[in-house]
């Protein structure tokens, strides 16, 4: 990526190695990802289901099983009150995430990942009993606001807790996560639409409280990182636990960059004011061909067996390619970028952005399919388009960069740079004809 590779060679290599204690911690926080992958799995196979769709959304149920072959396939699903149960989880993580980041910042990580697994527990289980509309959508803002304080704790443990070299490698654990409790969910309705007598829903919705239960009780058990340790004041413990999950003792230039960050960060008192300054801005698919070709503008048509299978190997290659790339990403880099002052506040920021426009997809992705038709999966390509050239020009490697040391990797790149003031680096000084750090 542009601008920022040559940074990482200019890091500090600390001492210490990869210790199982690092590594078994960060399988246990990345745990925090299948609450909401196992969310969003269940979540579209549920509202598919009869019963739930006869007790819930008659309406959408009557279209889907109308056999006139008058009905437009693209609308079948159009349902504003639909739309509101599944989006509603994103406004609540939304919402919840600027509250996560706040407990995050001042009671530490770990109970904000507690805090999340109880919510999102009794959000399961609210949804798994619910007998009307009312009760089902209240459950599933509670879901939402489990899975608000998870995005915004987990990936942010994770990447203070792993060294430089395989800190992406540990983070993307979160985005493995999310993908099992998809995958999970996915299996999970598939034997409950079997089910006679149609409750299989329940089960499925029910079954959310374990991995929230998991998540809960590992929260129990993990240490907290340095970096909130330092952040509550307490230098000593925040010093042992670094040589714990270093596996040495000489861990002296790591903890003293830690100390830097940690004091720089207690001059900050406000930092959702602070992270509006300059210095903190650079932080700031062949589906649609087929389905066109089958269904054209007017929604009336079939696909055979054949065609089916082949829009659903397209549709599995996107998601592959998504879960390794922009689907990890997206977690690793916002946790891994943002000075400790405004970590929290940075990754709130990322959280209620992801899960705002997520919210706006899902509220309206039923509603653009019937007036875009076999267009909407163009429309979102060329959103593909764009980020990936923003990435290729404005994202900088940050392979091997111990995360205090960040802001060298901002400081050099051939535009944020300007942004970046030379006391920002810690210990660094920028030699101004090349902009190295």
């Amino acid at each position: 990526m542009a601008g920022g590779a040559f940074v990482a060679q200019g890091g500090r290599h600390y001492e210490g190695g990869v210790t199982v204690f690092v590594v078994v911690t960060c399988l246990v926080a990345a745990m925090g990802g299948l609450i909401f992958g196992y969310d969003l799995g269940i979540s579209g196979g549920v509202t598919s289901m009869e019963q739930f769709l006869i007790k819930f959304f008659p309406s959408v149920h009557k279209k889907m099983t109308d056999e006139t072959g008058n009905e437009n396939a693209y609308c079948k699903f159009d349902s504003h009150l639909l739309t509101l149960f599944t989006s509603s989880l994103y406004v609540a993580a939304l919402v919840a995430s600027f509250f996560a980041s706040t407990i995050t910042r001042v009671f530490g990580r770990k109970p904000t990942m507690f805090l999340g697994g109880l919510v999102f527990l009794v959000g399961s289980i609210l949804n798994g009993v619910a007998e009307g509309v009312v009760v089902l959508i209240i459950g599933r803002l509670l879901l939402g606001v489990g899975v608000g304080f998870a995005n915004q704790s987990v990936p942010v443990y994770l990447s203070e807790m792993a060294p430089a070299k395989i800190r992406g490698a540990l983070n993307m654990g979160f985005q493995m996560a999310i993908t099992i409790g998809i995958l999970v969910a996915n299996l999970v309705n598939y034997g409950t639409a079997k089910i006679k007598g149609g409750w299989g829903w329940r089960v499925s919705l029910a079954l959310a409280a374990v991995p929230a239960i998991m998540m809960t009780v590992g929260a129990i058990f993990l240490p907290e990182t340095p970096n909130s340790i330092l952040e509550r004041g307490n230098q000593e413990k925040a010093k042992k636990m670094l040589q714990r999950i270093r596996g040495t003792d000489n861990v002296e230039e790591e903890f003293q960059d830690l100390l830097e960050a940690s004091e720089a960060a207690k001059q900050v008192d406000h930092p959702w004011t602070n992270i509006l300054q300059p210095r903190y801005r650079p932080q700031l698919i062949a589906v649609g061909v087929m389905i066109g070709l089958k269904f054209g503008v007017n929604g009336l048509g079939t696909l055979t067996s054949t065609e089916a299978n082949l829009v659903l190997f397209f549709i599995c290659a996107y998601v592959a390619a998504f879960a390794w790339s922009w689907g990890p990403l997206g977690w690793l880099v916002p946790s891994e970028i943002c000075p400790l002052e405004i970590r929290s506040a940075g990754q709130a920021i990322n959280v209620s952005v992801n899960m705002f426009f997520t919210f706006i997809i899902a509220q309206g992705f039923l509603a653009l399919l019937c007036h875009l038709k076999f267009g909407l999966f163009f429309f979102f390509a060329g959103f593909v388009i764009i980020m990936t050239i923003f990435v290729a020009f404005f994202v900088p490697e940050t392979k091997n960069v111990p995360i205090e040391e960040i802001n060298r990797v901002w400081k050099a790149h051939w535009f944020w740079g300007k942004y970046i003031p030379v006391e920002a680096v810690i210990g660094g000084k920028v030699d101004k004809s090349s902009g190295h750090v």
